[in-house]
């Protein structure tokens, strides 16, 4: 990799492409002085695991051309002039009657790509392109209220792990990047969004009867314990995106959403993982979620449960955000 200088531009050789980067000494992250170039290294760096995370995904680019010192782009669309070989997949929004051309990554040099233009943060959809409407990821989102202390997040992941036992299902957890944990699940590609989302309800309400103290799945936000911790389904909805596994956050401290093994949790903190610390570990440790693709589960037993809760009167919220 060619190093970084006060020229306008560095070429990156990434696999077979060659990636021009423009003002490699950019700072995008002002509180640690840390660079584009830096960003650049650092996705390369963990280059394995951010592909197989965002492979043939959907993927909104969250953008900051000025750093974190500027406006934040959320960006669908890839622009006019991109590279012949980035790959795309045509995703539409039926309650704007428009569509995009997303980016779909199949290689590292897309993800240098996206970096050269200004992307921080990565957020695939649970869906792939070769079949957008059906999900092949599940995702539990254990997302703290305000006042939620992450010591309460810990106890809720080991209620979540122990569900999943039950069921027969493997999850694989990650830092939010935030204050929060997420679970992937890899599913079969069997079921539409909406039926994804009653699953990860039914699973939500499981979590919540068994620790019923620290959990909600009350729907509206004004209507949560502030010091609850909301299992937030809704993240399944179509179109709703996270942040994926080795994806920085556009936040002062560069974060970083990592896998985790369900042993560290205990004693992780949030703020362990960051641009600083993540390139070593990933050196050290590999990719924790590279058997995520092994095994495909089916939703069955959780639909069921969703059944069962329906007949008991509990109703599903609506698939718009709160």
């Amino acid at each position: 990799m060619a190093a970084a200088s006060k020229s306008p531009s560095v070429e990156i050789e990434v696999g077979e492409r060659t990636v021009r980067v423009s003002n490699p000494d950019r700072v995008y992250f002002p509180a640690l002085g840390t660079t584009k170039i830096d960003l650049v290294r650092y996705y390369l760096s963990v280059g394995e695991g951010i592909v197989r995370a965002l492979r043939d995904r959907p993927c909104m680019l969250h953008r900051f051309p000025d750093g974190l010192a500027g406006d934040k782009v959320h960006q669908k669309r890839v622009p006019h002039g991109a590279p012949p070989w980035l790959h795309t997949v045509r995703v539409t929004f039926p309650r704007y009657q428009r569509h995009a051309d997303e980016l779909c990554v199949t290689e590292l040099a897309d993800v240098i790509w996206a970096v050269q233009m200004s992307t921080v943060e990565f957020h695939p959809w649970n869906s792939r392109r070769a079949d957008t409407e059906k999900p092949d990821e599940w995702r539990i989102d254990l997302d703290p209220m305000p006042d939620c202390p992450y010591a309460r997040v810990r106890r809720v992941a080991g209620v979540a792990r122990e569900v999943l036992d039950e069921l027969g299902i493997v999850g694989y957890p990650k830092t939010s990047g935030g204050r929060g944990l997420h679970v992937y699940v890899r599913i079969a590609p069997r079921w539409g969004f909406a039926q994804v989302r009653r699953a990860a309800l039914a699973f939500a309400r499981e979590v919540e009867r068994r620790a019923p103290s620290e959990v909600t799945t009350t729907w509206w936000r004004k209507d949560r314990d502030p010091a609850a911790l909301f299992v937030d389904y809704n993240q399944n909805a179509r179109d709703h995106t996270i942040a994926s596994a080795y994806s920085v956050r556009g936040v002062p401290e560069a974060t970083v959403s990592t896998p985790v093994g369900w042993d560290e949790i205990a004693d992780a903190e949030p703020g362990d993982f960051t641009i600083a610390s993540v390139p070593a570990r990933f050196a050290e440790l590999g990719d924790l979620h590279a058997g995520i693709d092994d095994a495909a589960h089916g939703l069955e037993t959780l639909l069921e449960w969703a059944d069962r809760d329906e007949r008991a009167g509990l109703g599903e919220p609506p698939a718009d955000s709160d």
